[in-house]
Parts: C-alpha cells; structure tokens; sequence
C-alpha cells in the first residue's frame, strides 16, 4: 500500500443512511418522477396542439388563397354582365364597355403580378412557348414568328406556356 492510500474500512453505523430516509428519499424521488411524467406528457400534448393548429392554418391558407384575387375578378364579371345586359346594336358602345372591362383585368393581373409572356420574334423558349407547328421565314432558326394563344406568368412563374 502507497502511503497516500488508506485502508477500505466500511462506514461505520454514524454513517450509515437509516431506513427512514432512505424512505423518504425514495419517495421523494417517485415525486419527481411523476411530476416529470406530467410535464412531459403536457409538453408533449401542447407539441401536437401546435401541430394540428399549424396544418389548420394551411388548410386555411390554400382553401382561400385566391380568395383577394377571385374579389377582385367580381366587377370585371358584372361589367361583362352589364355589357351582355345593355339594349340596342350600338356595337360602338359595346366595343367601349369591352375595353373598359379589359382594362380592368389587365389591373386586376398587375395587382396580383400576373403578365403576359412575350413570345413574338423571341428565341424559343420550351419553359415558357409551346411550339404548335414550325414555320419557314426569313428569322433565325428557333425565333417565334407566330403567337396562336398568349402564355401567362405569375410572379415569374409560368401559369400558361404561349402556344407558338
């Protein structure tokens, strides 16, 4: 034995934990167990609560997500509505109110960034042009020389390729 180790001697009675409270420690312990138990078990409901409230709440958002855009389509339609209503041949007033109505859609689509795709004399692009037939012409080869139907952008994302 090196002089810095002492012999093992076991505790002697002043040392030794009573049965009381080893007892009460125990039951202490249980305590807190549970208590833990219950604020996990809390923790863990109020995680799901969250959980479901968050999948209502994109519920929500994709159910009614056009809804500012379809209220903002509801005067173009009663102007339409209107038009169609309106007595008389006078084609004049007709192709009037036609114009007026297609000024405010084309408002509507700038409010909610929605644009057209330019296709006339630009390089063919598959993600935006839809190509119908080729054509010959006197242009490059892969340039757009006729537009069949106008394509739509949304926030540069393409709602409808142009059929070229």
């Amino acid at each position: 034995m090196t002089p810095n180790e002492q012999p093992f001697s076991p505790p002697d009675a002043a040392e030794a934990v009573a049965p009381d409270s080893l007892a009460e420690r125990l039951a202490g312990a249980e305590n807190e167990a549970a208590e833990l138990k219950d604020a996990f078990i809390r923790a863990k409901a109020e995680t799901e609560n969250v959980r479901k409230q968050g999948q209502a709440d994109v519920a929500r958002a994709h159910k009614y997500a056009v809804d500012r855009f379809a209220s903002e389509l509801l005067p173009v339609k009663d102007a339409l509505e209107l038009a169609l209503a309106s007595p008389g041949d006078d084609s004049g007033s007709l192709r009037e109110g036609v114009a007026l109505t297609l000024k405010q859609l084309q408002a509507v689509f700038a409010k909610f960034e929605i644009s057209e795709i330019v296709a006339q004399g630009e390089k063919f692009d598959p993600h935006r042009h839809q190509a119908m037939a080729m054509m010959d012409s006197e242009s490059p080869p892969n340039t757009v020389v006729q537009v069949f139907q106008k394509g739509y952008l949304l926030n540069d994302r393409v709602l409808r390729p142009a059929l070229v």
